[in-house]
């Protein structure tokens, strides 16, 4: 009998234990609680389960390793494609190359803002303009592109051309501040029709200012700033006993999940991951190697009976043959094309080959060096970290602080717009004992001269002349000075030195793809080339990418058994 009491007596208290435990468990994990700590978390100012989603234009890119700078073909044999195994995060990517009506899309935008009649603006309009005259020649008469390209409706789906980078750079972070602003006005944040009718030329928008200083945004109009998102501005609540309870009226900040990351030019190995597309090499989970080009197969026309024959990419097929016979073997293009007008990759992304060659973010250099990175490798990194001021807030640019360059050209480009935090360097307060980077501009790092070792003792020091300096560089372009006097005429200052041994420096940046005036060589992703960060071409356009926060993959995937 005893035995028998004390086996009802463990069976009591164990099953008293699983209930406390399910009690706890289910505590723990209801909605709303922590897992960490358990407590109520209010779920309206952190979600912890909110998607990202992509910007507009965007197609997903889910990543992966890849050889970058395996050519098939190298009868250059400038020995810049040294093959590299390297791993690229996932990302958003244009679908198409950006077309003449979205870059008209951004010059309607600067117009209205910033009105160039105007003395205070009369540079910002001309500066993003593209240069039209890209399509002159001497021995060829093309006065209709010059004069039409970029903006008769004709042309409206055609990529935009004659773009340096600079000013491709400056068009990515317009676009990201006009696709933040309007999430923002759609979630009640913003008054409504504020990004169209409250935006001048001393208070526009600016995401970072946003998330940094909300009070600062649009000068500070706290009728267009908004706290809390729709519905959060009705009467308080009333709880028991009468009493008042207030609503908390909070900005939109990066916890909450709806603003999205900045549009920017793909990295080099971004871009060739994505041309490459190799994702579609796959046949009952074998992978059958990496494409030639971005389609499958190893010729330009199409294998399919549909449409056999056609040309998959518009690019020049030989000496004075830009588009082919007329009605017979035709890519259907002279000049460039319509996008979406050839087949896309396996990622969904059109004219990653031919049309137009395309800018990319990297700083140019005869390697990469996958010794040092080969995790999302980018040549080009300068940290930058917010203005701080006297008063000890965060500095916002004004009209009397937009920062301008004088490119090469003449032309004046404005790289600061009111609205937006002014940006320093960072300094030792960030670099002290960090072993991951040590200063500012990294350009430099490891790009193959003597300085790259560790070892280097020898290099230019402030005593050395000019000519003592560039002896010691590897990279010693020509440094020509192009500035503007106070009347606003040119001063040309030509480098005649007969010291230089290249045209290599810190203002070439990598473009990458054939286009409508290259040979097929070029059209394999792995090719490379690179051009002033300040000149533009009537071959060269580009497209956006975005970094995608959160999972590699958009669907989770089922593991096997």
């Amino acid at each position: 009998m005893k035995v028998n009491k004390v086996i009802a007596l463990r069976l009591v208290l164990s099953m008293i234990i699983i209930i406390g435990f399910t009690s706890c468990s289910k505590n723990s994990s209801s909605k709303g609680a922590s897992r960490g700590t358990g407590w109520d978390i209010d779920s309206k100012r952190v979600s912890s389960s909110k998607k990202p989603e992509a910007g507009p234009g965007l197609v997903f890119v889910e990543g992966g390793t890849f050889t970058m700078g395996k050519v098939q073909d190298d009868v250059m044999h400038d020995w810049n494609n040294t093959p590299t195994q390297q791993h690229v995060q996932s990302f958003y990517m244009d679908e198409t190359e950006v077309t003449n009506f979205m870059y008209l899309e951004y010059l309607d935008w600067l117009k209205n803002v910033f009105p160039p009649t105007e003395d205070n603006y009369k540079h910002i309009y001309e500066g993003a303009s593209p240069d039209t005259l890209v399509w002159r020649n001497r021995l060829g008469y093309n006065e209709t592109m010059t004069n039409n390209y970029l903006r008769h409706p004709a042309y409206a789906s055609y990529p935009v051309v004659g773009v340096n980078w600079i000013q491709a750079v400056e068009f990515s972070q317009w676009r990201t501040e006009r696709v933040n602003e309007a999430i923002l006005e759609k979630q009640g944040f913003l008054k409504k029709n504020a990004k169209t009718q409250d935006v001048t030329a001393e208070a526009s928008f600016s995401t970072e200012t946003y998330l940094k200083a909300p009070t600062m945004t649009y000068g500070g109009n706290e009728e267009i700033v908004l706290k809390g998102a729709k519905g959060a501005r009705k009467s308080p609540k009333t709880g028991k006993g009468g009493t008042v309870i207030e609503q908390k009226n909070v900005y939109a900040q990066r916890s909450s999940g709806i603003l999205l990351p900045e549009y920017r030019l793909p990295t080099e190995a971004e871009w060739e991951y994505a041309a490459a597309a190799d994702v579609g090499q796959r046949e009952y989970n074998i992978y059958k190697g990496q494409k030639k080009y971005p389609w499958s197969g190893s010729y330009t026309r199409s294998g399919k009976r549909q449409n056999k024959g056609d040309q998959l990419a518009n690019f020049k097929q030989g000496n004075g043959d830009y588009g082919g016979i007329a009605g017979w073997s035709d890519d259907g293009a002279d000049i460039t094309n319509e996008v979406k007008k050839y087949p896309a990759n396996d990622f969904g992304l059109y004219d990653m080959a031919g049309n137009v060659a395309e800018w990319v973010l990297d700083v140019y250099r005869p390697i990469i060096d996958n010794e040092s990175n080969d995790f999302n490798y980018f040549r080009g990194n300068r940290y930058t970290k917010n203005k701080i001021g006297e008063d000890g807030k965060v500095e916002i640019v004004t009209l009397e602080t937009m920062k301008m360059d004088t490119l090469s050209n003449g032309k004046v480009i404005v790289r600061s717009f009111p609205g937006q935090i002014a940006q320093v360097p960072v300094d030792q307060d960030e670099t002290y004992l960090r072993q991951n980077f040590d200063k500012s501009n990294n350009i430099n790092y490891r790009d193959g001269d003597k300085q790259s070792s560790k070892y280097y003792k020898f290099g230019p020091s402030e005593s050395d002349t000019d000519k003592e300096k560039d002896s010691k560089n590897m990279y010693n372009s020509p440094k020509h000075n192009v500035t503007t006097d106070s009347l606003g005429r040119m001063v040309r200052k030509y480098d005649v030195s007969n010291e230089r041994t290249t045209l290599i420096n810190d203002e070439v940046r990598v473009y990458k793809g054939g286009s409508w005036r290259d040979r097929a060589y070029w059209l394999d992703p792995a090719q490379r080339r690179y051009f002033p960060q300040d000149m533009a071409t009537d071959y060269i356009g580009f497209r956006c990418a975005m970094s995608k926060v959160g999972p590699k993959a958009e669907k989770r995937k089922t593991p096997r058994n």
